[in-house]
């Protein structure tokens, strides 16, 4: 095993082990990481628990004695083909920043197919749980406190740009290049392409002109990736837990006032300001059920894990335009 440490952007350094993991068969490769992370632990006393519900990537924890009490590390394996579309030495560097001002857990290595990091404990977050004011109210402020964030801080000196529409580009080429390489059956019920691509030009148009700050951002905030929440698999897209407008501007409020505060400027929130980030954020949402329709194809055609990707892009795609014209329609103050 070679061990080596490589410098990162600016000043953060990572380990990185040479060690590939097999998910069907992931004991030699976790042992031969724990060899070098966790050199007290005896091989023969290791137990390792698969979580099953993730649909990116696999995800296990390793540990001795107790899943509950003692030390857990995590080990995430990439899943099949998802370097086509995900930047990992940016998912690690943002790994480190995030960790560095507190709303993330510790990055311990990388490894050829993916890494290691801190397990976090926390209370199992549902549905119920998550509209709790003292809840939601947290997210918000964490939220703030990750959009406060410097782009001098990440490493990257260059203009700050969004990288939305070329990313959901990017995802729309590898899902044509996809196509043109495997003739799609007609009966297969996924969402047209052509439409898909007339929509993205329809709203980029719309969008460029909302002066919606750019910022740094986690782009994959569902609720079993808040810290409070425990593994749990996306099913079924349930638009009737969408939240109301008042617990929408409940969590808004502490958004600003978290994002203000840790911005070095006056805390309080007006109504036009609460006002324009609720428009803000309906109309963007519509672009972000295009970038998971997009992902859920490209995982349909590459993803080892048993998960119906098909009927999630679907679902996303048809919310966007259950949403569309509503959200459209809004003016700001």
């Amino acid at each position: 095993m070679e061990m080596n440490r490589s410098p990162d952007d600016g000043c953060y350094k990572r380990l990185h082990l040479d060690v590939c993991i097999d998910e069907r068969s992931p004991r030699h490769g976790v042992s031969e990481l724990l060899k070098k992370l966790r050199p007290e632990w005896k091989p023969e006393d290791v137990q390792i628990k698969a979580f099953t519900e993730g649909i990116t990537n696999q995800l296990m924890g390793c540990y001795v004695g107790s899943l509950t009490e003692g030390p857990v590390l995590l080990v995430r394996v990439y899943g099949q083909m998802t370097e086509l579309f995900l930047d990992r030495d940016k998912e690690m560097q943002m790994f480190q920043v995030l960790h560095k001002h507190g709303c993330g857990p510790e990055l311990y290595c990388s490894f050829t197919n993916g890494i290691c990091y801190e397990f976090v404990r926390g209370v199992v977050l549902d549905d119920t749980l998550l509209r709790r004011p003292s809840v939601y109210r947290l997210i918000a402020t964490e939220m703030g406190k990750i959009h406060s964030i410097k782009p001098g801080e990440v490493g990257d000196s260059s203009p700050v740009t969004p990288v939305l529409w070329s990313r959901l580009s990017q995802f729309l080429n590898l899902v044509q290049r996809s196509d043109a390489a495997k003739q799609q059956r007609p009966h297969e019920e996924t969402p047209s392409l052509k439409i898909i691509i007339r929509e993205m030009e329809e709203l980029k148009t719309h969008l460029t002109h909302i002066s919606s700050p750019v910022v740094l951002c986690h782009n994959d905030l569902l609720t079993k990736n808040v810290i409070y929440n425990q593994e749990e698999g996306v099913s079924d897209v349930d638009s009737s837990l969408y939240p109301s407008r008042e617990l929408q501007f409940d969590w808004l409020t502490a958004y600003l006032e978290s994002f203000k505060s840790c911005s070095g400027v006056d805390s309080a929130v007006t109504k036009k300001e609460l006002l324009e980030l609720y428009v803000q954020v309906c109309k963007f949402s519509l672009a972000a059920h295009l970038f998971w329709c997009l992902w859920a194809l490209l995982q349909a055609k590459h993803s080892t894990i048993d998960f119906d990707f098909k009927r999630y892009s679907r679902a996303r795609f048809n919310y966007y335009f259950e949403k569309k014209q509503e959200f459209i329609g809004l003016r700001l103050p």
